[in-house]
């Protein structure tokens, strides 16, 4: 599956995403592109508010994208920097990626494409949920 995926042209995704991120108080501006089950890619940039805590990260704004585009399973994702350096994502959007792509979501690592199982490993998932009463 990697082999099928353009990866540089998913970093220059996540690079012209960065472009758009409102980001006054880091000056970091971070993009992310991903590329969903049917094909489609999907884009976040982050969001800082003035009450840093409330910050949306890229990965988070992806993930809105994704629902309101249609839903299905993330399959591939890239995270830059406006200058087009590597960013990992932090630990609550590592956890979003697994939600939303599982642990077979290929991720561009400074280790190079790793699958979600090697960069969140032993994630709590869904399957880790009781059964809902009924």
């Amino acid at each position: 599956m990697t082999s099928a995926i353009d990866w540089d042209a998913l970093r220059a995704a996540a690079v012209g995403a960065a472009r758009s991120a409102y980001a006054p108080y880091s000056g970091l501006h971070v993009g992310v592109a991903a590329i969903v089950d049917d094909g489609r890619v999907v884009l976040g940039c982050n969001v800082e508010n003035a009450s840093y805590g409330l910050g949306l990260c890229a990965e988070c704004t992806m993930a809105g994208q994704l629902r309101l585009s249609g839903g299905g399973r993330l399959v591939a994702v890239a995270c830059r920097s406006g200058e087009g350096e590597l960013l990992m994502p932090c630990g609550r959007c590592r956890q979003i990626l697994f939600e939303l792509g599982g642990g077979p979501c290929l991720v561009d690592t400074p280790q190079g494409i790793l699958p979600m199982t090697d960069v969140l490993p032993d994630a709590f998932g869904p399957a880790d949920l009781p059964e809902a009463p009924r």
